[in-house]
């Protein structure tokens, strides 16, 4: 059996559009679930999502718990052996307070490649695959998220080619949800039922077109 760790923020969680934190689709209903399903009984899939997770940042608002980097070296720890590290990651970054351009998002998601990489927390102590999924871009109204995403849905539609440039200099794989998922308008940042069926979906046939040995 191979293990894959899911590893991202509300759109991981599964947080339902327009509703609370802990407003939550079931794991069936959530990308890593579909994931599940989709790969069958030779996978163990692990769901890491956090609502407000960033890639690296100390949120001063919400506290360092939502530093995506500092948690991520003992949950790889914690589930090792891993064949496969999925990572959506980026949004948050992209909130008024952190002041950060597409690239430097870009340049977080490099730090945990790389500590993915100098852990090494694969079958026999070698790297896993690692595959980068950008998140699917915000839409124009994010309603009262306004204010703390100022500027976020530009920044948000130019980050894919940001992770995309990061992921090739790392040599790992990469996917643009937004090939297949948008986000609902009932909040213009999280992805509803539909979407993460989709993008499970997807993600799926992604895994299986890794080289395997």
């Amino acid at each position: 059996m191979r293990t894959v760790l899911c590893y991202g923020d509300s759109n991981t969680h599964g947080q339902i559009p327009g509703g609370l934190t802990l407003d939550r689709y079931a794991f069936h209903e959530r990308w890593p679930g579909v994931l599940d399903r989709e790969l069958g009984n030779d996978w163990r899939v692990i769901e890491e999502g956090l609502s407000g997770r960033t890639t690296v940042h100390d949120d001063p608002i919400e506290g360092p718990g939502k530093n995506g980097r500092t948690y991520l070296r003992p949950c790889l720890m914690s589930h090792a052996p891993l064949d496969l590290v999925i990572m959506m990651l980026g949004t948050n970054d992209l909130k008024t307070r952190f002041h950060q351009p597409p690239s430097e998002v870009a340049m977080g998601i490099g730090c945990l490649i790389h500590d993915i990489k100098e852990l090494a927390p694969g079958p026999g102590g070698h790297v896993p695959e690692i595959l980068i999924v950008s998140p699917p871009p915000m839409l124009d109204d994010i309603k009262a998220w306004a204010g703390i995403f100022r500027d976020a849905p530009q920044k948000s539609r130019e980050l894919a080619l940001q992770l995309e440039i990061m992921a090739d200099s790392q040599e790992v794989h990469f996917f643009d949800s937004d090939s297949v998922v948008a986000c609902d308008t009932l909040d213009g940042f999280h992805i509803n039922r539909d979407a993460h069926e989709k993008l499970g979906i997807a993600l799926a046939r992604e895994v299986e077109l890794i080289g395997w040995k």
